[in-house]
């Protein structure tokens, strides 16, 4: 009922707004079984007697029976929707589950998720089923395209931000599994990304856009130029596009770590206690200094009431949450050649080069410096004391750590470094690629015959810069005894607050990290189609093909992180490659055409043999009908299996941390579990939290993940079931109407052998309430109670299940004396979604569906959708576009995220004395200013940055040439 109420209300508001005839906007994605669309995308492709190559099968065939579900963006959709990068296009799909993006800021802040590959800051992906970006295959031109970096891991994805926007004539978006096609990765879906081939002349367009509020400014400029004959074709072109930052300080719903919060002292917590002025907990004294102390040594009174110190309380907590970006900036700079070359019927030669620079950035509040048995960093900062004759300390004793067989008389000892100014994450990221392509085409027994070869060399170089470290063995010296902090050393002032810390305490122990990653692809293959014999419906097609593949990666963090000596997020050097050779075969056989109920009835296949070095041989394999009983109806069925290989990073990522936002069931504040369930109470006595209540940490904070990949790891498989169908009636496309068509699809996805690890609030989640031995051993905790550690190193878990229902509905009108009017809805509506892992007795199922995971982020509404109308009247193109997210409950505390509804408006003009050459066009997003809804249990900002826009009316103006 919510999907028929959700498409009523899309429906009745494009029909509102078409018979206004107020806004519109051509349809930024369709139907890939529209045949005139499909016929002219296609139209530069070689091919014979009208078929062609469409994304989803290798097999040359008519567009009009494609097998599977294709939806199309192409450049000039991807225009007006004003966005400058394809990530940000392809994630308002309602098939997309969204992925990273320039509104993701975690580096500091959050650190290495548990998924094996890195931060990723910086790089932008696609998702498509919520199955994550690492089960979404992307393609250049059909090809392999080199996977992104960002100078913090190893990631198992392509960074679309990689890939010069400039460069795109359109990308097609399989969505269904597709291993036996493509190989590895394909078990989401398949995005294609299809480069400008042949172009006439010049095109060249510069966009400047920013947020209302005056921030987010936007400039995105593009060139591009085509020339050639029917033998040879050139194009070349270049793009350049920088984005500015909006932070977080300038947003109402990111003023503090929690939505609605307006102090520290408010009881939902949440802010640091890492403060400005120091937080210190010795013996029994859980203090802070009373007021900044600079250039003398404060006094320690036991009492409290006469000296510089008082017990610490959450006025003190320190809010970090205006110092950080809610869109990061970014600039991005690249060029392209395509180039083709014409011998013969039977040769013909592509190259394509493609150069890609992005810089970008990230922020983080102040270092939070922890140290003491305690802190649970995990490093040396852990084992850090205090010596009595540092001149600075107040006690008069030596702070021991217990790691110098002393025991331990003090927790810990947290400092926000503000002097050393906010911790920033610079990245540099270089992108090539090489493709060069021979094919042709030769007769057989009477037959055409094609055959290509094809060679990939791709690289990604990333550097990144973080400012704002500190040296742990320095410091270490710096805060021992005063013999031996010598030469350079300088004694370090942790206890004199606000501006204590002097330039030459700093320039000690403070440094810059330095940071890099590469990723190398090499992928070889050849591939040979054409026609076997006749059947009732046709002649029987055939495709095979071989595919050999290298990929290596690496991650080489600064030394000094290497060594363990960091402040901030630890992680270890990684490195691997591996080698794949495949090979495939694709059946496709036209049982019958033009019978009666039997238009077409065709049957379809395809497998492929993998043999990778890091695991050894599988087999895919996939079938599939296709049955026009009508002219005017297209079913179809298929069943898929899939594979993914673990990536790199999953098999070979060193140990780092994640700095997960949760609530620990064990803590002893008002609300928790702790106080309400004698049965928590006695499983978190077991798991180490004393017994008689003292572990009292708010609720709301961040908890370490320990994160690493797994040379164990086997590959994931899948198998895919889709049946659908397209409704196109002749009918509908007389009189008025010149194209109507509608699309449903039913998928259902199961992902056994999933590669993830076990979330680390389920962990603490069973621990608490069952004593699960597995959850417990997962959680590491201090002598007072506090977490040092979560294990969330990578294991083949056990499995994801997701099954829903996509739609899609176009219609367009002839040209009328009132203009030319185009209505588009798309729509997915989840039916389920639920992962399954481990545990000591069998296995935990948790279903998304309706729900906000948090972090890592990711909303499951139930109805995600889509409605565009536009009007083109002579010169004039105006469009309106709808975005609907149904509402979503939050698993972690229940809060409900409200239902969006995001307008976005355009308006284009092409004067005729220019022969509608130039375009001037004038739009802006969200129009209705819908804030996102407030989220209490995601990473950052208090909302999920994968399904809702950043707050605020994006207007923007661009000139065009030739587009």
């Amino acid at each position: 009922m919510l999907f028929l109420r959700a498409g009523v209300a899309m429906l009745s508001l494009a029909a509102a707004l078409s018979a206004g005839a107020a806004w519109g906007q051509a349809a930024p994605a369709t139907s890939s079984n529209n045949a005139s669309d499909v016929a002219a995308q296609a139209a530069d492709q070689p091919a014979a007697g009208g078929d062609v190559v469409v994304t989803g099968s290798r097999i040359r065939r008519d567009p009009l029976d494609q097998a599977s579900p294709v939806v199309t963006v192409d450049a000039q959709a991807i225009a007006k929707t004003g966005l400058s990068s394809i990530a940000d296009v392809l994630q308002r799909l309602p098939s997309s589950a969204g992925g990273l993006n320039t509104r993701f800021n975690n580096s500091g802040n959050l650190g290495n998720p548990p998924d094996g590959g890195g931060v990723g800051a910086g790089s932008a992906t696609v998702d498509l089923r919520y199955l994550g970006s690492k089960r979404t295959l992307v393609l250049v031109d059909g090809l392999r395209y080199v996977n992104g970096a960002s100078a913090s891991g190893i990631p198992g994805t392509v960074d679309l931000n990689s890939i010069p926007d400039g460069m795109i004539e359109r990308v097609e978006v399989l969505q269904s599994g597709a291993s036996p096609l493509y190989g590895s990765d394909a078990i989401a879906g398949v995005v294609n990304i299809i480069t400008k081939s042949k172009q006439d002349g010049l095109r060249a367009s510069a966009q400047y856009g920013q947020f209302r509020q005056g921030d987010g400014q936007t400039q995105n400029y593009q060139l591009s130029y085509g020339a050639g004959s029917d033998k040879v074709q050139i194009v070349a072109g270049g793009d350049y596009i920088k984005q500015q930052s909006v932070r977080s300080s300038n947003r109402s719903i990111s003023q503090y770590p929690n939505p609605g919060q307006t102090s520290c002292t408010d009881p939902i917590g949440g802010c640091s206690s890492a403060t400005p002025n120091g937080r210190f907990i010795i013996g029994d004294y859980n203090i802070t200094l009373r007021a900044p102390v600079i250039g003398r040594t404060p006094t320690f009174d036991p009492t409290l009431a006469t000296g510089d110190y008082k017990a610490f309380t959450a006025a003190d907590r320190f809010n970090f949450a205006p110092f950080n970006y809610f869109e990061t900036p970014s600039e991005r700079y690249g060029a392209f050649l395509n180039a083709r070359a014409e011998f013969s019927d039977a040769l013909n030669l592509r190259v394509k080069a493609v150069y890609n620079r992005r810089n970008s950035q990230n922020q983080a509040a102040f270092l939070p410096l922890f140290i003491g048995p305690d802190a649970g960093n995990g490093n040396l900062l852990d084992t850090v004391s205090v010596d009595a004759t540092n001149p600075y300390n107040p006690f008069g004793v030596t702070l021991s750590s217990g790691a110098n067989g002393v025991p331990a008389n003090y927790s810990f000892i947290a400092r926000r470094l503000v002097e050393a100014g906010q911790r920033t994450y610079t990245q540099r990221v270089d992108t090539m690629s090489l493709t060069g392509t021979l094919d042709g085409r030769f007769a057989l027994f009477g037959r055409n015959w094609y055959w290509d070869v094809n060679a990939v060399v791709g690289f990604n170089d990333a550097h990144q810069l973080f400012t704002g470290n500190v040296n742990a063995a320095r410091l270490a010296q710096a805060l021992g005894p005063a013999a031996l902090c010598t030469g350079a050393c300088v004694p370090f002032n942790i206890f004199g607050g606000v501006g204590s810390v002097t330039p030459a305490m700093l320039a000690y122990v403070g440094f810059d990290e330095q940071d890099r990653s590469r990723q190398k692809l090499s992928d070889y293959e050849a591939n040979l189609t054409g026609e076997l014999f006749d059947l009732p419906g046709g002649p029987i097609g055939v495709a095979v093909g071989y595919e050999h593949r290298y990929q290596y990666g690496n991650f080489i963090p600064d030394p000094v992180i290497q060594a363990g000596l960091g402040a901030d997020i630890p992680a270890q050097a990684a490195s691997g490659s591996f080698k794949v050779d495949e090979v495939y075969g694709e059946l496709r056989a036209p049982l019958l055409r033009d019978a009666p109920f039997f238009r077409l009835l065709e049957l379809n296949g395809a497998a492929r043999y993998s043999r990778y070095s890091t695991f050894g041989g599988n087999t895919t394999l996939t079938g599939g009908a296709l049955w026009k009983p009508v002219a005017d109806l297209l079913l179809r069925g298929s069943y898929a299996q899939s594979l993914r290989a673990p990536s790199i990073g999953e098999l070979y990522g060193a140990r780092s941390r994640f700095d997960q936002p949760l609530s620990d069931p064990c803590t002893n504040v008002a609300g928790s579990l702790y106080q309400t369930s004698a049965v928590v109470r006695a499983n978190c006595t077991a798991n180490g939290v004393p017994a008689n209540g003292s572990y009292a940490e708010p609720q709301g904070g961040q908890l370490p993940v320990l994160t690493g990949g797994n040379p164990q790891l086997r590959p994931e498989t899948a198998r895919t079931l889709l049946f659908g169908g397209v409704y196109s009636p002749a009918w509908a496309r007389g009189g008025l109407a010149s194209a109507f068509s509608v699309e449903v699809n039913y998928y259902d996805v199961e992902v056994n052998g999933a590669i993830s690890s076990i979330g680390a609030d389920v962990l603490l989640s069973r621990c608490a309430l069952t004593g699960d031995p597995l959850s417990c051993a997962a959680i590491r905790r201090t002598p007072a109670g506090f977490i040092s550690s979560i294990n969330g190193v990578l294991l083949n878990t056990g499995g994801i299940k997701t099954r829903g229902i996509d739609a899609t509905v176009n219609f367009r009108t002839r040209q009328t004396r009132y203009g030319l009017f185009g209505v588009s809805l798309l729509g997915n509506y989840l039916l389920r979604y639920q992962e399954s892992v481990p545990a000591t007795t069998g296995s935990t199922v948790t279903i998304y569906d309706q729900s906000e995971r948090g972090s890592p982020d990711q909303a499951y509404p139930r109805f995600k959708g889509t409605g565009i109308v536009d009007w083109t009247l002579g010169p004039v193109n105006a469009s309106f576009t709808g975005r609907y997210v149904d509402a979503v409950t939050e698993i972690d505390g229940g809060n409900r995220l409200g239902s969006r509804f995001y307008g976005d408006v355009q308006l284009q003009f092409r004067p005729g004395w220019m022969d509608r050459k130039l375009a001037l066009t004038v739009g802006v997003n969200n129009v209705f200013n819908n804030d996102p809804p407030a989220c209490f249990s995601c990473s950052l900002n208090n909302y999920d940055p994968t399904t809702y826009d950043v707050p605020g009316q994006f207007g923007y103006l661009r000139l065009s040439f030739g587009i």
